[in-house]
C-alpha cells in the first residue's frame, strides 16, 4: 500500500494540455521548463509521484514541488522566478547618452571610439561599455569599404547579367571573363617558417620582385570551370589572343556570351571589329564599380588565397606553372558552379538602402540626372 498523504487530483483543460504539450516537445526552451511539463503531464494520468519521477528521471521531491507549483499558479508556475540580484548601476538613460554619441560623435584625439576611450569621457568601466556596445551591435573599431556604382544604366545591366545567371540561354555558354594584371612574382629572402603547435606560418616582410603577369580567365557559369592563360602584359592584342583560344576551345554550335567589366581593352576598336565578325558572341558589360557581379572575381580570389599570396616564385616562369598546375588540379577535382541566389531586385534594393543612407536619395535617379543635362548641352 503506498504511503503519505493523499495527492490532490490534477486535472487539465484541453488549452493547458496543449501548452504542455507543446513544451514538452520543444527543443529550444530551456532544458528544466521541458522536464517540469513532462512531470505535470504524467501526473495528470494518475501516477504517483515516484512514478512520475522514474518516468522523467527526477526525484519525487522534485515532482511534489513542481506539481504543487503548478497547483496553487497554472502552467505560469513552472516557469522560474525572478530572483532579487544588484540593482542596476545605470539607467537607460545613461546607456542612450554612450550609444548616442558613439554614434553621432567622433573623440577629440582619435577617428574613432575605442572602449577605453569611451570609457573615460563617460566615467564608466570599461567593461560596462563593451556590454553596452555588445548589447547593441555597435563597432567602432572596424569600417567596411564601399562604391557606388555611377553607371546610369546600373539597373538594366544588372539585371541583364542577374538574368544570364539564373536563367541562361538555351544552346549557349556563358563564360565570365576577366584578366587579374601585375601579378607579381615576389621571392621572400628567407626561407618560410612552418606552421607547426603554438605558432602560425612565417614568411618574411621583404622580398625580391622578378616581374610580373597577367592571369585571363573564363569561368564556365554552368560547369564551373576555367579556361585561364597568362600574358606578359594586358593590352588589346592580349585580350585578342584570350578571345581567339575562347573560339578554339568553345564548339562552334554554341553562342558564347562574354560577362566582361568596363575596363578600355574589352572595349578596343580592333575587339570590337573582331567580335562583329562572330555574331555568335554576345557581350554584357557590368555596371562601373561593379566587378562583383563577375563570378571570374571569386575564382581569382581562390587562385590568390591558395597559391599566391603565401608563396614564393623563383621568377616568372615558376609564377606561371604555378598558376596553370592550379587551373588544371581545380578543373580536374573542384569545379562546380558557383550558387548565384542574389536576384537582380534584391541587389537594387540593397543599393537603394545604401545610397538613401548615404545621400537620402537612390544614387542612380541623381546620377542619370546629371547625365540627362550633360546630353542636353
Amino acid at each position: 500500500m503506498p504511503r503519505g498523504p493523499k495527492l490532490p487530483p490534477l486535472t487539465l483543460s484541453d488549452e493547458q494540455r496543449d501548452q504542455l504539450r507543446g513544451v514538452a516537445r520543444s527543443t529550444s526552451l530551456p532544458h528544466g521548463l521541458v522536464l517540469r511539463a513532462r512531470m505535470i503531464l504524467a501526473s495528470a494520468e494518475g501516477l504517483t509521484n515516484r512514478a512520475v519521477a522514474e518516468r522523467v528521471g527526477a526525484s519525487p521531491q522534485a515532482v511534489g514541488k513542481w506539481r504543487r507549483r503548478f497547483l496553487e499558479r497554472g502552467v505560469q508556475g513552472l516557469h522560474d522566478e525572478l530572483r532579487p540580484g544588484r540593482p542596476r548601476s545605470y539607467d537607460d538613460e545613461k546607456v542612450a547618452e554612450v550609444i548616442n554619441r558613439a554614434l553621432q560623435e567622433t573623440p577629440a584625439n582619435a577617428e574613432n571610439w575605442s572602449v577605453r576611450l569611451m570609457a573615460e569621457a563617460e566615467g564608466v568601466s570599461k567593461t560596462t561599455v563593451q556590454r553596452w556596445f555588445s548589447l547593441f551591435g555597435i563597432k567602432p573599431h572596424l569600417a567596411q569599404t564601399f562604391k557606388l556604382s555611377t553607371d546610369p544604366f546600373f539597373i538594366e545591366k544588372v539585371r541583364d547579367i542577374v538574368g544570364l545567371y539564373l536563367n541562361p540561354p538555351d544552346h549557349a555558354m556563358v563564360l565570365c571573363v576577366d584578366e587579374k594584371s601585375q601579378i607579381q612574382a615576389l621571392n621572400r629572402t628567407q626561407p618560410t617558417l612552418p606552421l607547426g603547435l603554438g605558432y602560425v606560418q612565417g614568411y618574411t616582410h621583404d622580398y625580391i620582385r622578378h616581374g610580373t603577369t597577367t592571369l585571363f580567365a573564363a569561368l564556365d557559369i554552368a560547369t564551373g570551370r576555367v579556361l585561364a592563360q597568362c600574358k606578359k602584359r594586358h593590352r588589346h592584342q592580349d585580350f585578342l589572343a584570350f578571345l581567339r583560344l575562347i573560339d578554339r576551345e568553345v564548339p562552334a554550335a554554341l553562342d558564347i556570351h562574354l560577362v566582361v567589366d568596363n575596363y578600355a581593352t574589352h572595349r578596343h576598336a580592333k575587339v570590337k571589329a573582331w567580335l562583329a565578325r562572330r555574331p555568335r558572341y554576345h557581350l554584357h558589360f557590368t555596371p562601373t564599380y561593379a566587378s562583383w557581379l563577375n563570378q571570374v572575381e571569386r575564382w581569382f580570389g581562390l587562385i590568390s588565397q591558395r597559391a599566391i599570396k603565401r608563396a614564393s616564385f623563383r621568377n616568372v616562369t615558376h609564377l606561371v606553372r604555378t598558376i596553370k598546375e592550379f587551373t588544371e588540379r581545380y578543373n580536374e577535382e573542384e569545379a562546380k558552379p558557383f550558387v548565384w541566389a542574389a536576384t537582380s531586385q534584391s541587389i537594387i534594393n540593397k543599393v537603394e538602402r545604401l545610397s538613401t543612407r548615404i545621400c537620402g536619395t537612390p544614387h542612380w535617379e541623381e546620377v542619370r540626372h546629371v547625365e540627362a543635362c550633360r546630353s542636353s548641352r
